[in-house]
């Protein structure tokens, strides 16, 4: 049973198969908008969900329309829940499913990329789901930040949905390559935090230096 549910969860195409296409929209909801949804791969999950459309195991249509609102709508659930938690959250204590970590780095991109990190942080995983918190507990407005996030999930929901429907689409038999194509989507989309960390990491030696 164990085994099963991590099957599902480290392989976008099970995912899929089993949850369907409100399924995949549920989970780019839960990834945004709940601080426990952080190990959700969103960016394989709708690239995949794009590339399997052409085969017809989801609805492109109802993923375009479905993954921007629920990016949108969990952002913005995530936003209220940092506004009400507060600075609070930075002293709760590690669990299972809460890291004081990735609070602190979702941080770190506001302190280096200002509002902007609302855009930016949608194809960055972890950092996903908790720039949308960070936002509430500052003094960003809410106005302010929900121009970014319309834009922000509207460019990232549709870029992965776009990149896999299209790539489908391109290539004989595709179901064939899914598997290779979801491990280089993984890889790449894991690019931007190891450079973050590295670069946090040489600036603090440097200040202790």
């Amino acid at each position: 049973m164990t085994s099963s549910i991590l099957h599902i969860l480290t392989d976008p195409k099970a995912m899929i198969a089993a949850v369907g296409t409100a399924g995949v929209i549920a989970i780019i909801f839960l990834e945004t908008g709940a601080f426990f949804g952080f190990f959700f791969p969103g960016d394989s999950l709708l690239f995949t969900a794009g590339f399997l459309a052409t085969q017809g195991y989801t609805s492109m249509v109802w993923l375009l329309v479905g993954a921007f609102l629920a990016a949108v709508i969990g952002d913005s659930v995530g936003y209220a829940f940092g506004k009400k938690v507060g600075p609070a959250l930075f002293t709760r204590e590690d669990s299972l499913f809460f890291n004081r970590r990735h609070i602190a780095r979702a941080q770190h991109f506001f302190e280096k990329h200002g509002k902007k990190t609302i855009i930016l942080a949608r194809f960055i995983p972890i950092v996903r789901t908790f720039a949308p918190i960070v936002a509430g507990i500052g003094t960003m407005e809410y106005r302010t930040f929900l121009a970014y996030n319309v834009f922000g999930g509207l460019g990232w929901s549709w870029l992965m949905l776009w990149l896999g429907y299209g790539l489908g689409s391109l290539i004989p038999e595709p179901d064939r390559y899914v598997l290779p194509i979801i491990l280089v989507i993984i890889l790449v989309s894991f690019i931007p935090p190891i450079v973050e960390a590295v670069k946090h990491r040489r600036g603090r030696a440097v200040g202790l230096d």
